[in-house]
């Protein structure tokens, strides 16, 4: 069994160590992004690099209070300083994500009035803060009058309430604003960027976890039953992981490759968006198949909605409609379905002898092995080295 020895500060132990390891390093990822936007003066280093500075910040209270600092300091001053951001957290969260998925976000004026809630409770605590430390007996305690009397008993609970509140509006905000930029890659690129989505989502599902695993904690132990401090350990602990992970991710995925894509389907002609009638369609997915297969447009990795329609000479909406319409497909599914036909024709000419079946699949317009076997598993049913045997 180890003994605590809860008398002397620094106290390495089981609980305290992790916490200050995973932390420290917390704190080298946070420098790391933010001298990574000074670098290159991309909004998301910025706002992620402050993320994982509030996330850090707030595990400082309880990995210090893992190593005795309360008990060896019992007047410490230091829950004072130790101020819960979560009200700015919350809104950097979704702003991550837009800067992520909008090339020309910056946070301006009219942004920060979602700062402002943040704001006020440091003002707050600030306050609290001040009139406690002119009180005569201050020194002798480690908290003051307002700390009991104002911010245990009435500050604290609004305070939970108003951020658990919070944090659940920007999530879902944020959550909707991922899977609307996700669904309108699919439809204009045939390229779906799957890594940058992923860590996009992998960040949202992380916060979304912790945020949860800390409601169910506070309402356990304010409702049902006391949690001891070592229960209470394990929420600190998967936060610190998350530090790490989001730390590394955050640092070597480049999103910036999703600043290069461009949304605008904007025609100049006035009836470019008029809705084709049912009976044209036929006659232009005719025309559509026609030039696809006599020019291979699909090999082209980086072929986009855009792009396809000018060398259609139709417009973006029109060729839109008759891809989700007359094919049923969105434009992602679209391609890929040809890229897919000519894989199959190649392996049945025989060309995996001389070309693996990733070179394959590069050839006929993919760009990672992930995506070419996701593909062709949903559009075959069957795995690319399973098809294979059974020609």
């Amino acid at each position: 069994m180890i003994l605590l020895d809860a008398s002397i500060f620094p106290s390495f132990t089981i609980y305290s160590t992790p916490l200050l390891v995973l932390v420290l390093q917390g704190f080298i990822f946070f420098a790391l992004l933010a001298t990574k936007y000074l670098k290159v003066k991309q909004t998301s280093y910025l706002l992620l690099s402050s993320i994982l500075l509030i996330t850090c910040f707030h595990q400082i209270c309880y990995t210090i209070g893992f190593m005795s600092w309360y008990d060896t300091y019992p007047t410490t001053k230091i829950n004072y300083y130790l101020v819960d951001l979560t009200l700015l957290l919350a809104p950097l969260l979704y702003f991550y994500v837009k800067s992520v998925t909008h090339p020309a976000f910056k946070i301006r004026r009219k942004e920060l009035i979602h700062f402002v809630p943040g704001i006020i409770y440091i003002l707050l605590k600030a306050y609290i803060l001040i009139h406690d430390s002119s009180l005569p007996d201050f020194s002798n305690v480690q908290n003051g009058y307002l700390v009991k009397n104002l911010e245990w008993k009435y500050i604290d609970p609004l305070f939970v309430l108003l951020s658990s509140s919070q944090m659940i509006l920007y999530l879902g905000f944020t959550f909707q604003q991922y899977y609307n930029y996700r669904k309108r890659i699919q439809d204009v690129f045939a390229n779906t960027y799957k890594i940058e989505l992923n860590w996009i989502a992998s960040f949202l599902y992380i916060y979304s976890f912790l945020f949860i695993y800390n409601t169910i904690q506070v309402v356990i132990d304010f409702a049902i039953v006391d949690l001891h401090w070592t229960q209470e350990w394990w929420y600190y602990f998967f936060s610190s992981i998350a530090i790490i992970f989001i730390g590394i991710k955050g640092y070597f995925t480049d999103t910036s490759k999703l600043h290069l894509l461009s949304f605008d389907t904007k025609e100049k002609n006035k009836n470019s968006n008029k809705p084709i009638i049912k009976s044209e369609i036929d006659s232009k997915k005719s025309m559509i198949e026609d030039f696809i297969n006599k020019n291979e447009s699909f090999l082209n990795d980086n072929i986009n909605l855009i792009q396809l329609a000018d060398e259609l000479n139709m417009s973006r909406a029109e060729l839109s409609e008759v891809i989700n319409n007359g094919f049923g497909k969105n434009f992602n599914d679209f391609i890929n379905s040809y890229r897919i036909e000519a894989i199959k024709r190649m392996l049945q000419d025989g060309k995996h002898q001389h070309l693996s079946l990733l070179g394959i699949a590069y050839e006929c317009g993919f760009n990672s092995k992930a995506t070419f076997n996701r593909v062709f598993k949903k559009l075959t049913n069957t795995s690319p080295s399973e098809y294979l045997k059974s020609l």
